[in-house]
C-alpha cells in the first residue's frame, strides 16, 4: 500500500534525526516524429531561434507529471495525469522537487521519487525534409516545431563535439540535416540510431522563401507559462494530494491545470484577463520516448539551471573552429 506524504515526511524525519547522530499545440506545427512507422526515417533541417539572445537553436522543457486516481464527483472515472511545470525550466527552485529529492536517499522512497521527477524534453524548429508519415499535412507555414526527447537530444549534442563539424548545421548556407530513424528494442521505440547527415546543404529557394514570409518562432514563446504565487500554491496542493492518492478536484484546480482532454471544472480563469499557465499554443502532448531525469540516490541537491553550461561551451567551440 502506497504511503501518504505525511508518512513519507514522517520517515523521512526519523531518518534525519537519526543522520544527525551519526554525522525532474492543437494545430499541427508540431511534427509528431515519434508516430513514424519502426523502420522507417525521417529528415530534419532544425533552423535557429527566433529569439537571437537564445545560445542555442532548442530550449529545454521540464514537467511533472501529477498522477490522480481519478477525478473527484466521477464515480466511474479512471486515472488521470496532470502536467505542470517544473520551476526549474524558469532558473529557479522547484518547490515539488525540494520535496522529492530527498527521496532519493531512502530506496525505499527511490521508485516514488521517480515517478513524481521532471520529465524533460527539448523544443526546436525547421522542416521536413523527407516526411515519413503518409498521412501528415503541411500546414500552410512549413516551418514546424519538434518536441526531441533526451535519447535524440543527447545525439544532437553529442555530434557538436566532432572537430568535423566545422558549421552551426542550422547555418542556411552549409547546415546539416538531422534524421530520426526509428527503431524498437525491448518491445519500445529507440531512435539510438538517428544521426546527422554527413553532407551539408543549402536551404532551398521555398524554404527561404518561408522563413521570410513566415518569419522563426521565438521557441520559449511555446513553453508553458511561468506560474505565479497562487499558481505556485495550486501546484503544491495538487502534489500533496496526488501522492496521497486523493482524486483530482476540478472545482479547486480547474482553473489552474486539467489533465489532457478534460472539459470540466472551474473556467473562471480562462474567461477573464489571466492565462492559465500552460500557454495554448504548449508543445505536444507527451510522447512515448520521454525520458526520467531522475538523479542519483546520491544526487547534490541543487536547482538545475534553465539551459547547460556544457552546450554553451559546445557552441562556442563550434564557433570557435569557424575562426582558426
Amino acid at each position: 500500500m502506497a504511503m501518504t506524504l505525511a508518512e513519507i515526511r514522517s520517515k523521512l524525519q526519523a531518518n534525519e534525526n537519526r543522520g544527525s547522530g551519526n554525522q525532474s499545440g492543437g494545430d499541427n506545427a508540431i511534427y509528431p516524429h515519434w508516430n513514424i512507422a519502426e523502420g522507417t526515417t525521417s529528415r530534419l533541417r532544425f533552423l535557429p531561434d527566433g529569439n537571437t539572445k537564445n545560445s542555442f537553436f532548442w530550449v529545454e522543457r521540464a514537467m511533472i507529471r501529477l498522477p490522480f486516481a481519478g477525478i473527484k464527483g466521477q464515480a466511474d472515472s479512471k486515472p488521470v495525469v496532470v502536467q505542470v511545470p517544473c520551476m526549474e525550466m524558469y532558473g529557479e527552485a522547484c518547490p515539488i522537487l525540494a520535496e522529492v529529492r530527498p527521496w532519493f536517499k531512502d530506496p525505499a522512497l527511490e521508485e516514488m521519487g521517480r515517478k513524481y521527477w521532471k520529465k524533460k524534453s527539448y523544443l526546436f524548429q525547421g522542416f521536413v525534409r523527407e516526411n515519413a508519415l503518409g498521412d501528415d499535412k503541411t500546414p500552410e507555414n512549413p516551418i514546424r516545431r519538434f518536441v526531441i526527447s533526451p535519447q535524440i537530444f543527447n545525439i544532437i549534442k553529442a555530434a557538436l563535439m566532432d572537430p568535423e563539424m566545422e558549421e552551426l548545421p542550422v547555418d542556411y548556407q552549409r547546415g546539416l540535416d538531422f534524421q530520426i530513424v526509428k527503431t524498437s528494442k525491448g518491445g519500445y521505440a529507440d531512435y539510438s540510431t538517428s544521426k546527422w547527415s554527413r553532407k551539408e546543404s543549402a536551404l532551398n529557394s521555398d524554404e527561404a522563401g518561408a522563413i521570410e514570409q513566415f518569419g522563426l518562432f521565438n521557441l520559449s514563446d511555446f513553453l508553458p507559462k511561468k506560474p505565479g504565487e497562487v499558481e505556485l500554491k495550486v501546484l503544491k496542493e495538487m502534489f500533496e494530494a496526488s501522492v496521497d492518492g486523493q482524486p483530482y478536484d476540478s472545482d479547486k484546480w480547474g482553473a489552474y491545470f486539467k489533465p489532457a482532454g478534460f472539459q470540466g471544472g472551474n473556467e473562471k480563469a480562462s474567461s477573464d484577463d489571466t492565462p492559465a499557465p500552460v500557454a495554448k499554443a504548449a508543445p505536444a502532448p507527451v510522447v512515448a520516448e520521454d525520458e526520467d531525469e531522475a538523479p542519483a540516490p546520491t544526487a547534490p541537491v541543487q536547482a538545475a539551471k534553465p539551459s547547460s553550461a556544457k552546450a554553451e561551451d559546445i557552441l562556442a567551440m563550434i564557433r570557435n573552429r569557424k575562426t582558426q
